[in-house]
């Protein structure tokens, strides 16, 4: 972590075929982007390896960007057969939390977009334009996913 940073913030947006990332660190100028990404399992490979796969990859994530804080998204009740495979995952996230003894905030979909835009229903471009306004980038991050991640970092820098 940089010496001016107070905090570095780790945004989650879980999800069983991808999991994205992000980590802002918060300076006296503002948040900026320490790293962005998603952690991705093959769809044909049996769950528990995708859930072992995240349980890794996260676990080194973590070792790598030494966050203080963590947001995650809250889980979201849309699609029942997508529900299940994300809770699935959430479930391997809080346990990699709790083995780090690292605490975490959650934020709802809505709350994550009235955070940023002023507006709980806004769809995924605006948030995704905040993003990039916030954290004074050329250009949306990309996948989706690690855009979504940034925009959870970001909800959570804004909570005092």
């Amino acid at each position: 972590m940089s010496n001016l940073a107070q905090r570095r913030i780790l945004g989650l947006d879980p999800g069983l075929a991808t999991l994205g990332f992000g980590t802002i660190d918060i300076i006296p100028n503002g948040p900026i982007v320490q790293d962005y990404g998603v952690i991705k399992t093959p769809a044909k490979q049996p769950i528990g390896d995708r859930l072992l796969t995240i349980y890794d990859d996260l676990h080194e994530l973590i070792q790598l960007t030494t966050p203080t804080d963590i947001a995650i998204e809250k889980l979201f009740f849309y699609r029942m057969g997508n529900t299940i495979p994300v809770a699935q995952a959430r479930g391997v996230i809080l346990l990699v939390l709790a083995q780090h003894h690292l605490s975490y905030v959650e934020f709802t979909p809505a709350q994550i977009k009235q955070a940023l835009t002023g507006h709980g229903n806004a769809d995924k471009s605006a948030v995704q334009t905040a993003v990039m306004r916030e954290l004074n980038l050329r250009e949306i991050p990309r996948p989706d996913d690690a855009a979504d991640a940034l925009a959870i970092a970001l909800t959570a820098s804004f909570q005092a």
